[in-house]
């Protein structure tokens, strides 16, 4: 097969996929701008905000169609979610087609933004700067198995002072349903939305951000989910074959007793005293998978324990699930902690293969972002900021559906067209230059 058949080919599969995603946005005029929202997206160019992507999309008519795209990304009234259950509809057999769904990835990503108008901005932790500074944060929900993953949920985090705040919510055209939400209750939203949907399980897999939120845990445990999810080192549990003492015998007035106990010669550990503590005979070299130029390897060690956080206030012990530590020989302390509800007679090397499937999501938000555009969007508003990433995920998925295409053995994925020379005539706003 030629290459300008294989792109022909691939032209003809971009159409029926939008084609699919069109019953999404209600309504047939819709179909035009999404279509080219997808395809600047995946265009070549530096910059993916709407202005750029109707130049190179549309060169000949720049003006009429930065209005379209703009209407349908940033006032159009269809649905971010339905969207995404759309894409989802057409990429998981793409992503199965290669083996089962065995992993829900929960994170968030943040998106460094100048200015304090734009929805939900705050000073906060931004992992792609790795610090605090001015961004926006999103939450998101993916399915993910060795093959592929993709996003399938992803709601904006509104910090406190955002949602209290009546005006800038009005401004920036907040619904009046949507209230303060910590980012584990927003995952768990993401979690129950998704159960509701029908979409296959796997293992909840996050990292410490959410695991050390003790209602978080509790709350997948509840909807019957496993999890492998990261801890902080100072996270209380106890030791093996250990758990809180029984509640103090009745004395014969008042209400009997009905709270587990600690006392001062029978208490928790935090994760990392555990850790250290740990015999020699328990620690492992596992190897996980193979990564960019080597295959990636670590020492790790996996117990039986009961996490201990706030158990004084129960009437009977946290069930066990595993402690499992990462301890690199060439550190001087261990670098990582997890509790998982995967079974108890996994061995280590499957506890640490499923627990690390998590980079998937790292990978894919570099991509969305790099090469995708997902920060690039311009508007401040709420609903320009959901629409813009979920048109950022559909254009990902079809990148997904064609990947999945190509044997390992085979070529990479070949655009589905080339970018249309621009007009000398086409000058962006801002531009200095004379038209």
């Amino acid at each position: 097969m030629g290459l300008h058949e294989m792109a022909g080919d691939s032209e003809s599969r971009f159409e029926s996929y939008v084609e699919d995603l069109c019953r999404s946005v209600r309504h047939v005029d819709r179909a035009a701008p999404l279509r080219a929202y997808c395809l600047g997206l995946m265009l070549p160019g530096d910059r993916k905000s709407v202005e750029p992507m109707a130049a190179r999309v549309e060169p000949g008519r720049v003006q009429a169609a930065h209005q379209s795209m703009h209407h349908f990304v940033a006032k159009a009234d269809w649905s971010d979610e339905a969207m995404l259950a759309a894409v989802r509809g057409a990429v998981l057999p793409a992503i199965t087609r290669h083996g089962g769904i065995r992993a829900w990835i929960i994170d968030d990503t943040g998106l460094p933004k100048k200015g304090v108008h734009s929805v939900g901005v705050a000073r906060q932790y931004c992992g792609q700067l790795g610090k605090q500074d001015n961004c926006q944060v999103a939450v998101t929900l993916s399915i993910a198995n060795d093959h592929a993953s993709l996003p399938i949920a992803y709601r904006l985090y509104l910090p406190d002072d955002w949602a209290a705040d009546p005006v800038r919510r009005q401004k920036a055209g907040v619904p009046v349903d949507v209230k303060f939400r910590t980012k584990p209750q927003i995952a768990l939203e993401q979690v129950w939305a998704a159960l509701a949907d029908g979409v296959t399980q796997g293992v909840v897999l996050a990292d410490a951000g959410y695991g050390v939120d003790t209602a978080f845990r509790t709350g997948l445990s509840r909807l019957g989910l496993t999890y492998a999810v990261g801890i902080q080192s100072t996270a209380s549990l106890w030791k093996p074959g250990e758990a809180p003492l029984p509640p103090k015998p009745w004395s014969g007035r008042g209400r009997p007793p009905s709270l587990v106990r600690h006392d001062p010669k029978h208490k928790p550990v935090s994760a990392k005293e555990m850790a250290i503590t740990l015999p020699p005979t328990a620690w492992h070299t596992v190897t996980w998978r193979e990564g960019t130029n080597t295959m990636l390897s670590s020492r790790f060690a996996a117990v039986r324990v009961r996490p201990a956080h706030r158990d004084t206030l129960r009437s009977e012990p946290r069930p066990e699930e595993w402690f499992m530590v990462e301890w690199p020989e060439d550190e001087d302390e261990p670098t990582k902690y997890w509790f998982s509800t995967l079974p108890d007679d996994m061995p280590l090397a499957n506890l640490v293969e499923i627990t690390k499937l998590r980079w998937r999501i790292e990978r894919d938000f570099q991509n969305l972002k790099q090469e995708l555009g997902l920060g690039h969007y311009e508007g401040r508003g709420w609903r320009g900021f959901h629409h813009h990433a979920a048109l950022c995920i559909a254009a990902y998925g079809f990148l997904i559906t064609e990947r999945s295409l190509v044997p390992p053995s085979g070529p990479r994925c070949h655009p589905i067209c080339k970018a249309t020379a621009l007009p000398d005539s086409y000058r962006p706003r801002g531009s200095t230059r004379s038209a």
